[in-house]
């Protein structure tokens, strides 16, 4: 690997933790902006189905729930050397214990990322998103993907709250976006695209 080849893989490495570290701010900006009222409500807006009283929707509780839990899979599938986090049950899961399962899976999946980005290949080599799942090499894919999952979710969050006559606050809508706080926030000393 040339030595410009091994800046930019080195830069890709540290840009994926700072990026991962962001999407989870976003979360944890989510969760503290949230009405209680609709942690655990169910929403009567429910999808088209032939029995709509067996559809299965989610609560904000079991989405956020779900969010950690597949980061703990990700982790044990892919980087079984680091400690996987406990998963958090959906039926019984606080605000707080979100936020707190969220900021642990999230530190895990940034180690995970920063191995699999490393410049000197690193000691994560591929990327077991499921079980059934053929893996990946580990590359930047595997961010986008991880990413992907986490903005689907947050979206049905958004909608819930918004269905349960929760909207989030203009503030915490726009925040999503604003990357150059949400970077500053997570301890970056630049803004993104300038870590070099």
């Amino acid at each position: 690997m040339s030595s410009r080849q091994l800046k930019l893989h080195t830069q890709l490495g540290r840009a994926a933790v700072q990026i991962f570290d962001a999407n989870d701010r976003i979360n944890q900006i989510l969760i503290e902006h949230l009405d209680p009222a609709v942690w655990t409500a169910k929403t009567t807006a429910q999808p088209r189905a032939k029995n709509p009283a067996k559809s299965n929707v989610r609560t904000i509780a079991a989405i956020f729930s779900h969010m950690h839990n597949v980061r703990c899979k990700w982790v044990r599938l892919t980087a079984p050397h680091l400690k996987v986090p406990q998963q958090l049950n959906r039926a019984h899961c606080t605000p707080r214990q979100a936020r707190a399962a969220l900021a642990e899976s999230a530190a895990r999946c940034a180690q995970m990322l920063a191995q699999a980005l490393a410049a000197d290949g690193g000691r994560v080599k591929e990327f077991r998103r499921d079980g059934w799942a053929r893996p990946w090499p580990a590359g930047p894919e595997m961010l986008c993907y991880m990413l992907a999952h986490e903005a689907h979710h947050r979206g049905q969050v958004c909608m819930l709250a918004h269905q349960l006559g929760f909207p989030l606050p203009i503030k915490v809508m726009s925040g999503m976006w604003n990357w150059e706080k949400l970077w500053k926030e997570c301890g970056a000393r630049l803004r993104p695209g300038y870590n070099s």
